[in-house]
């Protein structure tokens, strides 16, 4: 299950569970639109590769103990930051942002 995690690891916005300018790697590495779009062009920093848009959990339970709700499968509350500079996210997105995610 994925972790929904609240924020993006480059700006730091908000971003719960709902959102849907909320886009993960395949590690859940969790940024905006925004910084995906204008800053990482498309390059997650820690793996290389591409960005979706994180699916949205229901949060009614059509299925018995599936659902957003708290007793169920809460959203993470952790806030998570990008471990690399932008001079390492800079070099990283200039080596691989021409290269479309499959061939990376």
């Amino acid at each position: 299950m994925l972790e929904l995690r609240p924020n993006c690891e480059l700006c730091d916005c908000d971003l719960p569970p709902a959102s849907v300018d909320a886009r993960i790697c395949t590690y859940e590495c969790t940024y905006c639109a925004n910084c995906v779009e204008t800053v990482l062009e498309n390059v997650c920093p820690t793996c290389g590769g591409g960005f979706v848009p994180r699916p949205i959990r229901p949060r009614h339970a059509w299925r018995p103990e599936l659902c957003l709700g708290l007793n169920f499968d809460p959203p993470s509350l952790k806030r998570h930051h990008s471990p690399w500079s932008m001079d390492d996210i800079k070099w990283l997105v200039s080596k691989l942002k021409d290269l479309r995610p499959e061939e990376r």
